[in-house]
């Protein structure tokens, strides 16, 4: 049976009061829609860990830099729908714009520090509207814990903090990257890749387990990073905004993996911005 699509608010407050009044735990997995096997191991997990679950679905428009992306985004709320069926989640919750930034909404959560590197630089504001509309769905769920993927490492420490910071009283787990069996991290996104970009796509992630894998060795990252900048520019990468070693608590920049540490990289393939990081073996 597919779950209930609620798109206000009072109606999702009716489900929950039920279930706080029970005592039952609440978790929510906030996405954008176009959900693919990354997105249902978040709602996996949140089935193993609460006692309800709630799927958020709201392309949000503060969080694009540009018309475009947002315009072009793809929105399958009907399939989204029927892939949740087997998870038998309690609730499909589909706002509207006006339902999370009704008419005079002035406010906006900004975290600072986390937010001053990689993504925060390329795309600003951009987490700004993650940390809003997040801190929004938070607090209009009630709910007691969220579930975020690793593969948006930068977003989920951005969340955490925001939620410490404000107390919300909800606990954020971070989840494994799922990836397709050829190394490429699954994105939403990853729909707009054409076949013969499809094929190219994997080399980023190839290219950043070479570099964790030879600074482990104590290599030196910078050039390890040089050559693997060179071979994604043959491949037809036309423009990398980072490849960067950080630390993984404040994401400060690093150059050996002197504490746990992640690579980071995005990068433009056939005009597809591909995102990922992955953990630095000491």
């Amino acid at each position: 049976m597919i779950a209930p699509i609620l798109r206000s608010l009072p109606e999702l407050r009716n489900a929950t009061a039920v279930w706080k009044a029970a005592g039952e735990s609440i978790g929510v997995v906030p996405t954008m829609g176009a959900l693919h096997d990354g997105h249902l191991s978040l709602v996996a997990a949140a089935k193993k860990t609460c006692d309800r679950v709630i799927v958020t679905i709201f392309v949000n428009p503060k969080q694009f830099n540009n018309p475009e992306d947002l315009e072009n985004y793809p929105r399958t709320e009907n399939e989204d729908a029927r892939k949740l069926k087997r998870f038998e989640v309690d609730v499909i919750y589909v706002p509207s714009g006006d339902v999370i930034y009704p008419d005079g909404f002035a406010s906006t959560v900004s975290v600072s520090g986390l937010t001053d590197v990689m993504d925060g630089v390329f795309r600003p504001g951009h987490f700004d509207g993650v940390a809003t509309v997040v801190a929004k769905l938070f607090l209009q769920t009630e709910a007691t814990d969220a579930f975020f993927g690793e593969k948006d490492f930068q977003q989920l420490q951005v969340v955490r903090r925001m939620a410490r910071d404000l107390d919300i009283p909800i606990t954020v787990h971070g989840c494994p990257t799922i990836r397709e069996i050829d190394g490429l991290a699954m994105s939403s996104r990853n729909l707009l890749l054409s076949d013969r970009a499809r094929v190219k796509a994997p080399l980023l992630n190839e290219e950043m387990e070479t570099i964790a894998e030879g600074v482990s060795r104590g290599e030196d990252f910078s050039e390890l990073q040089a050559k693997a900048l060179k071979r994604l520019d043959n491949a037809g990468y036309t423009k990398v905004d980072y490849l960067e070693m950080r630390a993984n608590d404040d994401l400060s920049l690093l150059d050996a993996p002197t504490r746990p540490a992640r690579l980071f990289a995005a990068a433009y393939l056939a005009g597809v911005r591909l995102i990922d990081n992955i953990a630095i073996e000491r």
